[in-house]
């Protein structure tokens, strides 16, 4: 390699060097591009007629009228009406799930005992459950609430008992031989162990509660909230109310997923180490 050629190599790199893009603007760059993907291709479907326009409004226009009913106040009460539905329901859950997780992981004789009573109902559509709630619980929001939180707690109860099951033997083997007692083995090898797998059980848990919560607000009597906004609007033919609300509805998912990625990902930083 000559002098000169050496000086135009170095002289490339710092260009590409001068305008590369922080890792950051980078990964803004590749999310904030979703959304407008998606308007782009609803444009289009709209503008060409690829969809009957009678069924499919404009997205700017339904843009619009969004941002209209959330500056207005009335979208963002049925979406806090649904936030504190799967709130509730997520925490029931999670309360319920957790401690029952680990019982079936640490002990396996028990979880043989009830394995096929917890897969048989997280193999059930939790929409089938609604009847079973509705005699229950009757029409209020506790019934909401309730079939939302027991869709939830199966699968924090599988994902936790899974996590329990499956800790590293290596390591616990390392804890026994240094005389560690079962309980110090629990608090400071197996719960670290578990939360990775506890913390999936968890982000699928809320995104289940959100998706129950919705449709019991559809079907199950509901006054208020994003699935009563979107049966509401779709019976009333208003296509822009109805095409935001499950915009809006979709956002509070996405936003809720990503919550928990971050939590995941700062609270259990070791996992897969």
């Amino acid at each position: 390699m000559t002098l000169q050629t050496a000086s135009h190599d170095l002289a490339a790199t710092a260009r590409r060097t001068a305008f590369a893009w922080p890792s950051w603007a980078s990964s803004a760059a590749i999310i904030v591009s979703g959304p407008f993907i998606l308007i782009a291709v609803w444009w289009v479907a709209y503008a060409f007629e690829l969809v009957d326009k009678n069924l499919l409004p404009s997205p700017f226009a339904t843009l619009a009228d969004t941002g209209a009913n959330i500056w207005s106040g009335n979208l963002m009460e049925d979406f806090w009406s649904t936030f504190v539905r799967v709130f509730y329901a997520f925490a029931f859950a999670a309360v319920a799930g957790v401690p029952v997780g680990i019982v079936l992981g640490v002990n396996d004789k028990v979880y043989r005992s009830v394995e096929f009573i917890v897969d048989f109902f997280r193999s059930t559509p939790a929409t089938a459950m609604f009847p079973l709630f509705l005699l229950l619980f009757g029409l209020g929001d506790f019934s909401k609430i309730a079939v939302a939180a027991f869709a939830g707690w199966l699968v924090v109860v599988f994902n936790v008992a899974y996590g329990v099951m499956n800790a590293r033997q290596t390591r616990l083997l390392a804890a026994r031989s240094m005389g560690a007692s079962r309980a110090r083995i629990f608090f400071d090898v197996v719960f670290f162990e578990t939360l990775p797998q506890t913390f999936v059980g968890l982000r699928t848990g809320i995104s289940i509660a959100l998706v129950v919560i919705i449709v019991a607000e559809m079907f199950i009597g509901a006054t208020d909230g994003l699935g009563h906004r979107i049966i509401d609007a779709q019976i009333s033919y208003n296509l822009t109310d109805m095409y935001g609300s499950i915009l809006v509805t979709g956002a509070m998912g996405y936003g809720l997923n990503v919550l928990f990625l971050v939590a995941e990902k700062y609270l259990v930083h070791w996992s897969g180490k």
